[in-house]
C-alpha cells in the first residue's frame, strides 16, 4: 500500500504538465540550455581542428542537432511566456 492510499488522497494524474513552472524547473530547464550550448561550442572547436572531413561532418552534423535542440527549448518557453503573461499571470 503506497502513501496516497493511507492517507485517502487519490494520485493526481495530468493529461498534459501543469501550466506552472517552478524554480527547480527553471533551473533544469537552464542547465539544458547551458549543456547544449557546451555540445555546440565543443562540437564547432572540434570541426574547426580536425583534418578528416568525415568527422568534420559528424561535428558539423552534432552541432546543428543541439542547435536545434536549443532553439526548440527556446521557442516552447517563449509559447510558455506568451501563454502566461495573455492568461494574465505574469507580474507587471
Amino acid at each position: 500500500m503506497n502513501i496516497q492510499q493511507q492517507s485517502g488522497q487519490t494520485p493526481m494524474n495530468f493529461a498534459q504538465p501543469p501550466a506552472i513552472l517552478s524554480t527547480k524547473d527553471f533551473l533544469y530547464i537552464e542547465d539544458i540550455l547551458s549543456w547544449n550550448l557546451e555540445i555546440i561550442k565543443k562540437a564547432n572547436a572540434y570541426a574547426s581542428l580536425c583534418q578528416d572531413q568525415d568527422v568534420i561532418q559528424a561535428m558539423n552534423r552534432t552541432c546543428q542537432l543541439h542547435m536545434r535542440h536549443y532553439q526548440n527549448i527556446l521557442n516552447h518557453l517563449g509559447k510558455h511566456v506568451q501563454a502566461t503573461a495573455m492568461a494574465g499571470g505574469m507580474a507587471r
